[in-house]
């Protein structure tokens, strides 16, 4: 395979996530000033997209609330630096199981299922550019639970997601998640051009092995625009094989706590070193104004 390396890639930042990892390092934002401001510094150090979660600011426990999002929005938006505001729609989707021997009634404590309304009722409430779409079900990383996300509930949030004009950002587990965003594409619920996140690494989609990623990219049509990354300490080197594959990069807390070996990373450094490393292979750097053209994003003010 011929390499095929875009002249200019963007850096996305995922600056919190969902996963338990407020209890793991401090630099994990979790009010929504500390989470804006991560994005703001994250930003500043040439992330061109930031992705954001939001979690209760006493507790960091991962969070849906309407207001928390609004603020966070409305403080990256009233900062001096320009950055694509980029929301998870990922939440609200857990189901947790009971014991093997009565997996019946489902436990309270961990599942978190709601309709598909609520799931984007945040996105209504702040208008982001883009928002992420899980493209499919999964046991899922941390504990026994399974992200689930129907081929129902996917087509009305994603349609709801096109019907309000934000830009959708596929995250794409395995290989299947990208054969139903195809599906999606055919039956006109999401327009052209596709944005998709490969997501590497997390237990138990797909592994971040080269030979499975390159499997991953190559179902990803010619036409759309990719991105990846890897969790843990394989990130860095995600930054150059998603540069190698032709596509876009993504750094940040939710995918990775360490700079380096015994040292906490912070969301700037993390795409500082990211930067670091993509000029390093002859590659420039895309601004917000770049990759809003490139998406035909629309930038909006909170409704």
């Amino acid at each position: 395979m011929p390499l095929a390396l875009r002249k200019k890639v963007f850096i996305t930042a995922a600056v919190t996530g969902s996963g338990s990892t407020q209890d793991r390092s401090d630099k994990v934002p979790r009010s929504p000033q500390q989470i804006a401001e991560s994005a703001i510094d994250a930003a500043r150090a040439g992330a061109a997209v930031v992705h954001c979660h939001v979690r209760d600011p006493d507790t960091g426990v991962p969070s849906r609330d309407v207001h928390l999002y609004r603020e966070v929005v409305e403080r990256i938006r009233g900062a001096e630096v320009d950055v694509v505001v980029n929301l998870t729609a990922g939440m609200g989707g857990d189901l947790v199981f009971g014991p093997t021997d009565a997996p019946l009634p489902l436990k309270s404590e961990g599942t978190d299922m709601v309709s598909a309304a609520e799931r984007v009722a945040h996105l209504e409430a702040c208008l982001p550019e883009i928002a992420t779409l899980d493209c499919g079900t999964m046991n899922f990383a941390e504990a026994d639970y399974v992200m689930t996300n129907t081929p129902g509930m996917l087509r009305d949030m994603a349609q709801r997601m096109t019907d309000l004009g934000i830009q959708i950002e596929i995250e794409a587990f395995d290989t299947g998640h990208l054969w139903f965003a195809k599906e999606l594409v055919k039956e006109g619920i999401i327009p052209a051009p596709v944005m998709v996140q490969l997501c590497m690494g997390v237990p138990w989609g797909a592994p971040d092995d080269l030979n499975t990623f390159m499997a991953m990219v190559n179902n990803v049509p010619s036409d759309w625009v990719h991105s990846a990354f890897a969790i843990g300490r394989h990130q860095m080197a995600y930054v150059a094989a998603a540069v190698l594959s032709g596509g876009n990069v993504r750094v940040g807390l939710e995918d990775n706590l360490w700079l380096d070996k015994g040292r906490l990373a912070t969301n700037a450094e993390l795409v500082e070193r990211a930067a670091t490393i993509i000029r390093a292979m002859g590659v420039e750097i895309m601004t917000p104004a770049e990759v809003r053209n490139e998406l035909n994003l629309t930038e909006r003010a909170l409704p």
